[in-house]
């Protein structure tokens, strides 16, 4: 008998690490922001110490900025927004908030990041900005806002090689956007210093 309590132990803890991680205060944290549970998501920012407000999903990087743009929730942005949330928060692609706003096509939140200091130049790991996003989905009200908010018009994707600029150029569909980034002035680039050599 003592050999099968020690073998039903050593299973036991064996399932311990995959339920722990299950309830980590992450894991609950982020699961309190996707079901809108106010009370639960304040009372874990709220604990002394917390340092909640910018943890990410293991598996796909979102932080509570990103699922609560997801679902449309600006109330929910602003609340976590004025809590500390990182603007500039990537998720595993490198999309920021303000990028997914974009995909979302959610204008309105676009100033209420860049209020929170959020860059508007940030591209995801195939180098997309903002910018160049909005003019993909042509859409003329989010390119306004975005050159409003500092986008810079010039700033190259990774794949392509092409600007928000290059991007309206090519597309003579929304002759709109390209007259909006041909009036653009170009972003004046700052310079680096260092050593003369």
């Amino acid at each position: 008998m003592p050999s099968r309590f020690l073998l039903a132990l050593l299973i036991a803890g064996a399932a311990v690490p995959a339920s722990a991680q299950i309830q980590s205060e992450s894991y609950k944290f982020l699961q309190a922001v996707r079901d809108a549970k106010g009370d639960e998501v304040t009372t874990a920012l709220n604990r002394p110490g917390s340092t909640i407000i910018n943890t990410r999903d293991v598996t796909t990087g979102e932080g509570a900025l990103h699922i609560v743009i997801k679902r449309h929730d600006a109330t929910y942005l602003r609340f976590l927004l004025a809590k500390g949330a990182d603007p500039n928060l990537r998720d595993n692609s490198g999309s920021t908030p303000m990028l997914l706003a974009v995909d979302t096509g959610q204008a309105d939140l676009i100033s209420v990041l860049k209020d929170a200091r959020a860059n508007p130049n940030l591209a995801n790991s195939a180098g997309e900005t903002p910018l160049i996003r909005a003019v993909q989905r042509r859409d003329p009200v989010m390119v306004r806002v975005l050159l409003a908010a500092g986008a810079d018009p010039d700033q190259r994707d990774i794949l392509a090689g092409r600007s928000a600029r290059d991007y309206a150029a090519r597309d003579l569909r929304n002759p709109l956007i390209t007259q909006m980034l041909n009036d653009a002035p170009k972003a004046v680039k700052k310079a680096v210093a260092g050593p003369k050599l």
